[in-house]
């Protein structure tokens, strides 16, 4: 906690990013000009249209790409342009198929800076702890698409960096598959809450899964509101019910149908 605010400190701080590709009349503007933070252990989702420019916000904030304006801040640290801050979990799970499903893990942790036997007995545990202990030498191939995404989040998730960024990770999968590993997610996560930007096109996911939510505009992105998601957790399936879960719904439906409407989205 911050002995000065009284709030949790900001695990990430990002300051008017803009982002532009090209030069003169040419040129496109991507980012325009987004300022949030994400607090140690919240959960932040962000949602708008595809073309809005999320991933180039993860980019940089990951620092592969520099912005045109503005900074990233991780753990109070200036991290604009620097890579090596953020744990990331993609859409698809990215494991390598000449790996096994151990390999897998122990690889990732090891090229973070984990030592040979801490990796070994982490992945272990972990893979003990999600219930995947008897694929451990298996090769990625025999695995469903869920558990395939189980072990590409238990990467992230066992990576020492504090920020995870989740890129639309359950977007493939079929709706009970996906709903079954929203619930897993959130199980995991309480156990080891790390602060979490995930990019959703689902605003059900996002209002399960979130402590806030934001909603960009269509590209040059900006952020058109932000919801302070109300439900305590731990939160169970009964939620999707729950009639104040559904009114605000309808209300980042609205919003994205009139920015629809206003040609912005």
């Amino acid at each position: 906690m911050s002995s000065t605010a009284g709030k949790p400190s900001a695990t990430l701080q990002v300051k008017g990013i803009r982002k532009k590709y090209g030069k003169g009349a040419s040129s496109k503007e991507v980012l325009a000009g987004l300022s949030f933070t994400v607090a140690d252990g919240e959960f932040v989702s962000i949602i708008g249209p595809s073309g809005s420019g999320k991933t180039t916000l993860f980019q940089v904030i990951g620092g592969m790409e520099q912005p045109s304006e503005g900074e990233i801040w991780i753990n109070g640290k200036h991290t604009t342009g620097e890579r090596g801050h953020i744990s990331y979990m993609p859409q698809q799970s990215s494991l390598l198929p000449w790996q096994t499903v151990t390999g897998n893990i122990e690889l990732s942790l090891k090229i973070s800076g984990v030592d040979r036997k801490t990796a070994k007995l982490k992945s272990k545990e972990w893979l003990e702890r999600i219930g995947l202990q008897e694929y451990a030498n298996a090769y990625p191939h025999v695995l469903s698409g869920g558990m395939q995404q189980r072990v590409s989040f238990l990467r992230a998730l066992l990576a020492p960096q504090r920020l995870m960024l989740l890129d639309e990770p359950f977007g493939a999968l079929d709706a009970l598959t996906r709903l079954q590993m929203q619930q897993w997610l959130m199980s995991i996560w309480e156990q080891n809450r790390r602060s979490v930007v995930l990019v959703t096109h689902s605003i059900e996911e996002a209002l399960f899964l979130s402590d806030r939510i934001l909603v960009l505009s269509a590209s040059p992105a900006e952020v058109l509101e932000e919801f302070q998601v109300p439900f305590e957790r731990p939160r169970q399936e009964a939620l999707w019910t729950d009639p104040q879960f559904n009114a605000l719904k309808q209300r980042i439906h609205g919003l994205l149908k009139a920015g629809a409407r206003e040609g912005r989205i």
